[in-house]
């Protein structure tokens, strides 16, 4: 039952996640990985079949999400690079 309340948790806390805005939807991704994927595996999940669906869509849609903010972040750091070295000169 524990792995169970335990399961149920973790996709609440994803769901929630979904609702985020941007960069706090991005750190706080990082934070449930470390919580409940970094020391263990997804195959000790307890969840139910439509669950199981729901999680699946919204690891995939985090997954893309991710990636873009991967993008913006890399974007913004090399402006704020260009912006470093033009006050520079």
């Amino acid at each position: 039952m524990e792995r169970r309340n335990r399961s149920i948790k973790a996709l609440s806390e994803l769901i929630y996640i979904d609702s985020l805005e941007s960069f706090n939807k991005a750190d706080a991704l990082v934070e449930w990985f470390k919580e409940y994927l970094e020391k263990d595996s997804i195959e000790n999940f307890d969840l139910n079949l439509e669950e199981l669906k729901s999680m699946e869509e919204l690891f995939f849609k985090n997954i893309n999400f991710l990636k873009k903010q991967q993008e913006i972040t890399k974007e913004e750091l090399l402006k704020t690079q260009k912006l470093k070295r033009f006050l520079k000169n």
